[in-house]
């Protein structure tokens, strides 16, 4: 059944992400994928910062790597997954948001996602302080 392979591709996906493995993450993507974040963060939509750039030096522990993904919905061709972005600043600030995904699949691969925070504020705010304690 499409359904169950979709959800299967997406929890793969976030575990090749939590992992840090870039080659199994590029297999699962369609050729055409693209991906949304918030405009207002860091890595957003048109930004050239990257959401790995930003996220893997305040991921050091396989704590702050896991995403917890659940799907909570599925059809043939899109799969919605809540997940846990953490992080973990130099000077011991911690982040632990919710993030509702909205992913597209075509031809067995992921071709889009666009990430939905439930707090942008909140993640600006770390990500903010986080980059002054790194910069320094």
């Amino acid at each position: 059944m499409r359904i169950e392979e979709n959800r299967k591709l997406l929890l793969s996906v976030f575990s090749a992400i939590e992992q840090r493995n870039d080659q199994r993450f590029s297999e699962l993507l369609h050729p055409d994928f693209e991906i949304h974040w918030p405009p207002s963060l860091p890595y957003g939509t048109g930004k050239s910062r990257t959401w790995t750039e930003t996220w893997n030096p305040l991921q050091p522990t396989e704590q702050e790597r896991r995403m917890d993904p659940r799907v909570v919905a599925a059809n043939e061709d899109e799969v919605v997954v809540l997940w846990r972005q953490r992080g973990l600043s130099r000077s011991g600030d911690r982040f632990d948001g919710d993030v509702l995904g909205l992913y597209q699949v075509r031809e067995g691969k992921l071709a889009r996602a666009q990430m939905f925070y439930f707090d942008t504020v909140a993640v600006a705010n770390f990500l903010e302080k986080a980059m002054e304690h790194t910069e320094r």
